[in-house]
């Protein structure tokens, strides 16, 4: 704020000469000097008037800037120095902050926002996501079991293989043979029988593990389920290889064991490269700032090491994931406010229960394809509250991953009984992670807590096909994805991808939030959908609010940081059928262009 700047060194100088500075008691002896003084300082405050602009080290010019400050919604014209914006305008008027060595990056009528915020993802997964086999695209099982087997073509003997992506539902034929859906491992061991595979799903509630991963995990017949966590079975009581919740630990600790094996330095490096790679693709995406959904304190030293050595880009809020006692040890000396720099750390992540398209959500009646099983509870409400304790004693936000009706009603119950009593319980502004299914009678206590509603728009349409065979249709109607109800009863709703859960390119989401459409060009319960203008301010003004950081970022206004997101054609007004088709031109951090769509 250069211009703020150069106005208060005039005022400091004038100060003193002015009618209420020392002169002015002086009585009438004093009136002609006073007299005097004072045309001074009028000449002063002329020279000021007439002083040199500072000049930009940004300047965006002749676009479509929707600002989401009620004050000034829409300007053409902006610039930023320092990082910050400096002013905001008509094309004219920003013109004379554009000096010789100002970048001016001509809209030509695009659209401009506020930086997109992506309001609940997995980082590091992200990055790691890239460095494995991608799943997602395969069609069915067969073509599954046939990238693994090409891997292992490539793969030393004994070496782990990794895969991320597949989700059952979505494939274009179910397997044979199968159990709930899931398949069993036996094709996958046939043709990969000397590598551990281990295969996470797309919500990362559930992995698919051959033989020889199982082996190493020590998984057979006799082995009792996890807490929070189900090994899947044949009638005779065999591991299907499918492993649901906290069961899929016990072969990613086998997985942990070999990959400890590897020198420091290769792990370290692994660890950065996944970290860039994320960075890299965020940025790509639009998004300036990333709500990074659980990371442990050893991934926080390593992102803080990362943002001081300036390798990221992106600005990073983190919710810390550990245990009871690392946190009781820790939280009192990680917590950072990012006060308009790259980082912040104060919040805490417990997830609760699973995911939907796993049966891993915690129900209040049972699934209505399995109707032996309400879901699982991942983590014992004892310790979620222990976690409510802490969070309020070191002034951390606490985020519980809750899906599931049950999962956000006892959420809810935990928020009250820690809160209700307090004056300020409100403005502590704890999270509810996905909100995906509600009961009815949980859509008002989000406002009444001043719970934030951290949703993500493409998993309505994601999980759609599958929605009403779990939970049927008088449920996925009264609480599945209610974004409107949640808004029309006075909720902060929170947008995002859930990224690598899904892809975490924004645009995907927002279109999911304003249509609710599918695919094959139907609608889950289109009710619920939200404005343009409300779908943005999820991505920008809430979430800055829900991180509380509102008053560097969400909206465009003088002296909060230059984070925007330029896009190629104005998702605001073009028609629906062309959201999807929209890319993003720009992505400004602090006043730096740190993507730009190539040029055809």
């Amino acid at each position: 704020m250069i211009g703020r700047t150069h106005r208060m060194r005039c005022t400091r100088w004038l100060g003193p000469l002015g009618p209420l500075g020392p002169l002015g008691s002086l009585g009438p002896l004093r009136s002609l000097a006073g007299a005097a003084l004072a045309a001074l300082a009028g000449l002063a405050l002329a020279a000021c008037a007439k002083a040199p602009m500072a000049t930009a080290d940004l300047v965006l010019s002749g676009g479509k800037i929707v600002t989401l400050d009620a004050g000034r919604p829409e300007v053409t014209a902006l610039a930023a120095r320092g990082g910050r914006i400096a002013a905001l305008g008509s094309d004219a008027e920003i013109a004379r902050w554009i000096g010789p060595s100002t970048r001016v990056v001509e809209l030509e009528g695009r659209l401009a926002t506020p930086g997109l915020i992506e309001g609940h993802g997995h980082f590091s997964g992200i990055g790691q996501a890239a460095m494995v086999l991608s799943l997602g695209p395969l069609p069915d099982w067969e073509a599954i079991v046939a990238a693994v087997a090409a891997a292992a073509r490539q793969t030393p003997a004994g070496e782990w293989i990794v895969g991320r992506g597949w989700h059952q539902e979505k494939w274009t034929s179910p397997p044979s043979p199968a159990i709930e859906g899931f398949p069993v491992h036996d094709a996958l061991s046939a043709a990969v029988p000397d590598h551990p595979v281990m295969l996470i799903h797309a919500s990362g509630h559930a992995a698919f593990a051959n033989a020889r991963a199982l082996e190493a995990a020590g998984i057979d017949a006799a082995t009792p389920d996890p807490p929070g966590g189900e090994i899947l079975r044949d009638a005779s009581g065999r591991a299907t290889g499918l492993l649901r919740e906290s069961a899929e630990d016990l072969v990613a600790a086998a997985l942990d064991r070999a990959l400890v094996e590897r020198p420091a330095e290769r792990r370290e490096a692994d660890a950065r490269h996944a970290l860039e790679l994320a960075d890299r693709e965020v940025l790509a995406k639009g998004i300036t700032t990333f709500h990074d959904a659980g990371s442990s304190y050893e991934t926080v030293d390593r992102l803080a090491a990362m943002v001081d050595e300036g390798k990221l880009g992106v600005r990073l809020w983190v919710m810390v994931r550990d245990s009871v006692a690392n946190h009781a040890a820790n939280l009192a000396r990680y917590r950072r406010s990012a006060d308009g720099g790259r980082l912040a750390v104060r919040a805490i992540k417990v997830s609760l229960d699973g995911a939907l398209g796993s049966r891993g959500a915690w129900l209040l009646e049972p699934y209505s394809d399995l109707p032996g099983s309400t879901g699982l509870a991942t983590t014992d409400p004892a310790e979620v509250r222990e976690l409510a304790r802490l969070a309020l004693e070191h002034d951390y936000q606490l985020c519980v991953h809750a899906i599931g009706d049950r999962a956000n009603r006892v959420t809810l119950d935990i928020f009250e009984e820690t809160l209700g009593a307090l004056p300020d319980g409100k403005a502590k502004r704890w999270r509810v992670e996905h909100a995906q299914h509600l009961h009815a009678d949980e859509i008002p206590r989000f406002a009444a807590l001043g719970a934030v509603a951290s949703m993500q728009g493409i998993h309505c349409t994601s999980d759609a096909p599958f929605v009403v065979p779990r939970l049927g249709a008088r449920r996925a109607e009264e609480g599945a994805y209610v974004w409107r109800k949640l808004a029309d009863a006075g909720a902060v709703i929170v947008n995002g991808t859930d990224a690598p859960v899904e892809d975490v390119d924004p645009i995907a989401s927002f279109h999911a939030t304003v249509t609710r459409q599918l695919p094959d060009g139907t609608r889950f319960y289109p009710d619920q959908v939200l404005s343009r203008l409300e779908a943005l301010a999820t991505y920008t003004r809430n979430a800055a609010w829900a991180a509380f950081e509102e008053a560097d970022k969400g909206t465009l206004e003088v002296g909060k940081l230059a984070d925007l997101t330029v896009f190629d054609r104005d998702l605001l007004t073009i028609p629906e059928e062309e959201i999807l088709a929209t890319r993003v031109a720009y992505t400004i951090v602090g006043g730096e262009v740190r993507y730009e769509k190539p040029h055809p």
